[in-house]
């Protein structure tokens, strides 16, 4: 089932007292990362790992973490380095001037700091007159003995004419004209160029949050990092100030710091301001209007219920039913599905008051994904929906992944998948605010874009449409509505279609396949008498 985000607190709805207890939980697992002697904490290191391997990377991020400071560490020891190592020019644009320049006093400290990489006996700050093709605007410069030089300036799109490097654009969701500038940079990216986007969040409708919604449903190739005050807590953000300030840490102080700051801002603006929640989220997930675009009528979905006295059947019984339901109803249709085609399967599992669905999503060769059937199960018990659950996966078509809720009581079968199936093609997944954050923007984007076909049915619409965006997270409301067949439902065919659609874009398992003759001519023996074996 969706997560109800009411029932599991995050962000601001996190207690004084439950802050306490989880920072305290941490030092004792020994995953405390304040006592790093390393000069950046582990947030801001995974800002640098993140650049070097992706060439756009966007940071969401809470208010004053860091990320900034981290990032012109990234821009010194990016100009620093030679050509050939893949050093390039930086060019940092802030929305304003003062901007500017705390960005290059800054890289002027890390080039102190990195003095022997940087092979510079003293860094000089030029304050100097930058022609955009326009007019001259004022801007700051390093040079580094590279050849390369960090020039700190406002961001106007024009001055990214003629130019090439790593661009740092840095409070983007402040920007007037911010993807004119991003548009402007994309030819870095021709010449081995980068872009890094940082800001915290400024409306639900802005162009940061759109371009972040893009990358998150794969219409844009770039890196996303989320960084929230809590994150960077964990990461040792409060031990870090504390020995700034000669202030002794402990859980109960950091917890109180805490309560105080977001006191100090107000609930809606903590969201945006600390928690990476764009403001102004609400609606609905997916409309009405775009559900029944992607339904079809040759979509069947397959309903079985039993009465409770049915657990009182003995279990042989019970087994043999449900056989000859999977045969008749389950075999057909699995036959007429193409066994070219990889196919995926999600799975929400309930028990009495709600649903089990299993929503098997094969991928055809122009990449949209086909839904064959749906399978919805009500009051049957765990033993049963298993037996359905691994006859539908034993026969679908180059059984990809599946993905299968692991929540309460989700964890047996789905576990019964991993034994069966193994843990590359079985993923047990712990739903939560991150996981839907991170999924359900290219899950709408497959209906925004005609990429998913779903059956054309009242109840199945009923289950899309039901979840809402609430404070940027999708989230299923408190209620159940009313079925056609005068019963309650919460959503669950919403939760099994994500899953499925989610395991439709995992990586692929590979197998590779060696003969014993090639494996004794790698050993120096040529006796090729014997067959072959498979290396999984």
């Amino acid at each position: 089932m969706l997560v109800d985000h009411d029932a599991f607190a995050t962000g601001r709805a996190i207690s004084e007292a439950e802050w306490a207890a989880i920072r305290l939980a941490d030092v004792l697992r020994g995953e405390d990362h304040g006592e790093t002697t390393e000069v950046l904490l582990r947030y801001q290191r995974r800002l640098l790992s993140t650049t070097a391997v992706n060439q756009v990377t966007i940071v969401e991020k809470s208010r004053r973490t860091g990320m900034t400071w981290a990032a012109a560490a990234d821009a010194v020891l990016t100009a620093a380095t030679s050509r050939d190592a893949g050093g390039m020019d930086v060019l940092y644009m802030g929305y304003n001037l003062d901007m500017a320049r705390e960005f290059i006093d800054t890289a002027a400290m890390w080039c102190e700091a990195f003095r022997d990489a940087v092979k510079a006996t003293s860094v000089v700050i030029e304050d100097f007159l930058f022609d955009d093709g326009e007019k001259a605007i004022q801007a700051f410069r390093i040079r580094l003995p590279s050849g390369f030089e960090i020039v700190a300036l406002t961001a106007k799109a024009r001055s990214l004419r003629g130019r090439q490097g790593y661009l740092i654009l840095d409070e983007a969701a402040f920007h007037d004209e911010l993807q004119a500038v991003v548009d402007a940079a994309v030819p870095f990216l021709m010449w081995g160029g980068k872009i890094l986007v940082i800001s915290t969040h400024f409306g639900e409708d802005n162009p940061f949050n759109r371009l972040i919604e893009d990358a998150r449903a794969g219409r844009k190739p770039y890196a996303v990092l989320r960084v929230t005050l809590d994150d960077a807590l964990r990461d040792g953000l409060y031990q870090r100030i504390c020995r700034k300030t000669n202030v002794t840490w402990s859980p109960e102080g950091e917890a109180a710091w805490r309560r105080k700051l977001i006191a100090a801002i107000g609930d809606e603006a903590a969201d945006e301001e600390f928690f990476c929640v764009p403001a102004q989220g609400g609606g609905a997930v997916l409309s009405g209007q775009l559900i029944e675009a992607r339904m079809s009528e040759a979509i069947p979905v397959l309903r079985l219920e039993r009465p409770a006295s049915w657990l009182q059947v003995p279990e042989v019984y019970r087994r043999a039913e449900v056989e000859d339901w999977c045969e008749e109803h389950l075999r057909p249709l699995l036959a007429k599905m193409d066994p070219n085609l990889p196919t995926a399967l999600g799975g929400d599992f309930g028990r009495l008051k709600d649903l089990t669905v299993f929503w098997p999503l094969q991928t055809l060769r122009n990449l949209k994904r086909w839904t064959p059937f749906v399978v919805e199960l009500r009051n049957i018990p765990f033993e049963q929906q298993w037996q359905i659950g691994r006859y539908i996966a034993d026969r679908l078509p180059r059984f990809s992944k599946g993905m299968f809720d692991a929540i309460g009581i989700g964890m047996q079968i789905s576990e019964s998948f991993v034994v069966r199936y193994g843990s590359l093609r079985a993923e047990p997944v712990k739903l939560s605010a991150g996981w839907y954050i991170e999924n359900v923007p290219a899950f709408r984007a497959a209906f925004e874009d005609d990429a998913i076909v779903v059956p054309k049915d009242l109840d199945t619409k009923k289950d899309l449409q039901l979840p809402v965006m609430k404070g940027g997270v999708p989230t299923i409301p408190p209620v159940r509505v009313q079925g056609a067949d005068g019963k309650g439902r919460h959503g669950d065919s919403f939760v099994a279609a994500l899953l499925a659609y989610t395991a439709s874009r995992a990586a692929p398992v590979e197998y590779d396949y060696q003969t014993a003759a090639d494996l004794r001519r790698e050993d120096g023996d040529d006796d090729e008498t014997s067959g072959g074996r498979a290396l999984w």
